[in-house]
């Protein structure tokens, strides 16, 4: 599901709101939850799952082509793990 297909669905399913205001809705709260994970926070949906920050080290790296020693900078990426009710759901419980 991209993020027009989500507006598209919360705009039918409550039909009160304008579809404007459901994907100023759904910017919000991306926005919120990009903003706190840049701030180093944690993001927790109850039954859906956590997003945080890791951070990666600096280290010595590999080209795969060339096969010469290249120098990988230190990084923060972003992490997801899944809560319990997402998990049980995928896995038919």
């Amino acid at each position: 599901m991209i993020r027009s297909e989500l507006v598209q669905k919360i705009a039918d399913e409550n039909p009160h709101l304008y579809q404007r205001d459901v994907e100023r809705i759904v910017s919000t709260i991306f926005d919120e939850i990009i903003d706190a994970m840049a701030r180093g926070d944690r993001v927790e949906l109850r039954g859906f799952g956590a997003f945080s920050v890791k951070k990666r080290d600096a280290r010595v790296g590999r080209n795969p082509r060339t096969g010469e020693s290249v120098k990988v900078e230190e990084k923060h990426v972003p992490f997801f793990k899944t809560g319990k009710l997402l998990r049980d759901r995928l896995n038919g419980k």
